[in-house]
């Protein structure tokens, strides 16, 4: 059975950096794509970036482009979101998650998820 366990979050003030990582085991990591979710107190789970299982392709939301990046470490079984220039806004529990569709249009893709980390954004 496939598992994802997060790491990395906690809480900083706003402009600060933090870097989310999601190792994969029980599972063939090169056959998943990946991808990472937020949910913030009273909101819906909403996508935040999700990268194709080749490395080549890349999906972001609006709302994170040009702060974070997605990437993968096949060597490690990774993922890892870097955010940078963190504001309140990104308070949320982020939750990784894989999937063996491509592209990634609906949240019923993702097969297994992460317990989720939370990254706590306030001054």
């Amino acid at each position: 059975q496939v598992q994802l366990i997060e790491s990395g979050g906690g809480s900083v003030q706003p402009g600060a950096s933090l870097r989310l990582s999601c190792v994969l085991s029980g599972g063939a990591f090169g056959s998943y794509h990946l991808a990472w979710y937020r949910q913030a107190p009273g909101k819906e789970r909403e996508i935040v970036a999700a990268k194709d299982r080749t490395g080549i392709s890349t999906s972001m939301a609006d709302s994170v482009k040009g702060r974070f990046t997605i990437s993968r470490d096949n060597a490690k079984n990774t993922v890892n979101l870097q955010m940078n220039n963190l504001q309140p806004e990104d308070t949320a529990v982020y939750f990784c998650g894989a999937l063996r569709t491509w592209p990634i249009v609906a949240m019923s893709q993702i097969e297994f998820w992460g317990q989720g980390t939370q990254v706590t954004v306030s001054s």
